[in-house]
C-alpha cells in the first residue's frame, strides 16, 4: 500500500468483473460499501464488462430478469440462465487471454465462480470482486449498504462516476496487453490487467 493516500471509506456500485478504475478507487479506501438498495440501471458495469479481443474492446453482458412494470432494486436482480452467457463469456476470455502471461494462474478461479449458477447478480459480482482482491493481494473490508443515499457531491461516492462512457485518470497507466499493436486500451475489465501483469497488477492501480 506504499505510496497511496487512504481515505476511510468508499461507496461503489456492484459490478461484474469491474474495470481497472473500480479497483483503483477501492485501493485507496480502508472500508468499501457496495450499493445494494439502488434501483437497477441498464447499460452500466453492474452486469457488464469489457475485455480486449483481437478486434478491440468486446462487451460481455450478464442477462438478467427485469420487472416490466416496476423498477427493481439491484439486490433483487436475478440472473437469466435461459441464455448460454457463461459459455460465451468463458470462451471469449480464453480466446482473448490464453496467450497472456498469467492466464493459467487465474482463469480457473474465475471460471469456477462464473460456472456456479448464482441466483442473484449481486452474489455473483461480490464473489468475483473478493476473489480478484485476493489476486491483487488487497485486504479490504467489503460491506453492503443498508439504505439508499441519493447521489450527491460526496468525494468518495463512486457509484455513478465509474461508467462505460467515463474513463478515470487512474486507469490511464499503460501496461502490456495481448493485442497492443493498435495502441493501449484503458480501463478494461480488471481481468485484462490481472492476466497480463499478474502479481505486479496492483502497481497499476
Amino acid at each position: 500500500m506504499a505510496g497511496k493516500i487512504l481515505v476511510s471509506t468508499a461507496l461503489v456500485s456492484t459490478a461484474y468483473l469491474p474495470p481497472v478504475s473500480y479497483f483503483s478507487c477501492i485501493s485507496k479506501a480502508d472500508e468499501i460499501f457496495v450499493e445494494r438498495e439502488e434501483n437497477y440501471l441498464k447499460q452500466t458495469y453492474r452486469n457488464r464488462c469489457y475485455i480486449l479481443s483481437v478486434h478491440g474492446p468486446q462487451l460481455l453482458s450478464v442477462p438478467v430478469y427485469l420487472g416490466s412494470l416496476h423498477k427493481t432494486q439491484i439486490k433483487d436482480i436475478r440472473i437469466d440462465y435461459s441464455k448460454r452467457w457463461q459459455k460465451v463469456h468463458l470462451r471469449a476470455m480464453k480466446t482473448s487471454y490464453s496467450s497472456s502471461p498469467y492466464f493459467e494462474f487465474y482463469f480457473d478461479i474465475i471460471e469456477k465462480i462464473i460456472s456456479k449458477n448464482h441466483d442473484f447478480l449481486l452474489d455473483l459480482n461480490m464473489e468475483l470482486v473478493k476473489s480478484i482482491l485476493e489476486m491483487l493481494k488487497m485486504k479490504k473490508t467489503l460491506s453492503y449498504t443498508t439504505y439508499f443515499e441519493p447521489d450527491g457531491d460526496t468525494e468518495n461516492d463512486f457509484r455513478y462516476r465509474i461508467a462505460p462512457k467515463e474513463v478515470s485518470d487512474s486507469a490511464l497507466k499503460e501496461y502490456s496487453q495481448v493485442f497492443d499493436n493498435k495502441g493501449f486500451v484503458p480501463d478494461l475489465s480488471i481481468i485484462d490487467l490481472v492476466f497480463n501483469m499478474g502479481p505486479e497488477a496492483f502497481n497499476w492501480l
